[in-house]
């Protein structure tokens, strides 16, 4: 890794010092974190995902996403809201994902919380996005020091705040900034990293969800 945060990847080019040369984080890095989510799937997917990792790296749970997909349906969350205890003892079986109970009845409890968000605001995209910090709230540069002091916000924070007073769970102020990383609503690829300028220019085209009508 340079000074600057970056590691030059097989190909030549510079990327962020977190996907570390392993061929599973290339192709995340590159096509998907930061890249602006639109799509109700996703976004509720990742939000539990981030859950399931708390206390333990992305990367293990990158590997296991495909199993979580087929344990909860796809994370399409009006199935996953009708998950019942049955579903609990079968998932806390399940050696392809992460055997944690708590967590598990999170994904099930945060389903339908996402149902009642969706009927409120029209889809959790807009919902969301609704939070997307304004350029006085993002440093001036993103630099690998800056970077580094960004665990949480102020605005990863006030959507944590939210989400909790609507009973979600395992959605704390670190879980969420990372949330917000990965399905575009900040862009952190670090000054230098080749995909930066890219995923800043899908940000630019990218249409924003809005609300519907009396929801904010």
């Amino acid at each position: 890794m340079t000074d600057s945060g970056l590691i030059r990847g097989e190909d030549g080019e510079l990327r962020c010092f977190w996907y570390g040369g392993k061929d599973d984080y290339l192709h995340y890095h590159d096509h998907e974190w930061g890249r602006p989510v639109g799509d109700d799937t996703r976004l509720f997917e990742k939000i539990c995902l981030e859950g399931f990792q708390a206390g333990l790296s992305w990367l293990t749970i990158l590997r296991k996403r495909e199993n979580f997909r087929a344990a909860f349906a796809g994370f399409d969350f009006e199935k996953v809201a009708r998950f019942d205890e049955a579903d609990i003892e079968r998932l806390v079986t399940d050696a392809g994902i992460i055997r944690h109970r708590g967590k598990i009845s999170s994904t099930i409890n945060n389903a339908k919380r996402a149902q009642e968000l969706r009927d409120e605001f029209g889809s959790l995209a807009a919902y969301f996005w609704a939070f997307e910090p304004g350029p006085e709230d993002r440093p001036a540069r993103l630099d690998h020091a800056t970077l580094m002091t960004l665990g949480k916000t102020d605005v990863s924070t006030a959507i944590s705040k939210d989400l909790k007073k609507r009973g979600w769970s395992f959605v704390g102020p670190t879980t969420i900034y990372a949330f917000m990383q990965a399905m575009g609503l900040v862009n952190d690829h670090i000054e230098g990293c080749f995909i930066r300028e890219e995923v800043e220019d899908e940000r630019r085209a990218f249409i924003r969800p809005k609300p519907k009508a009396g929801a904010l």
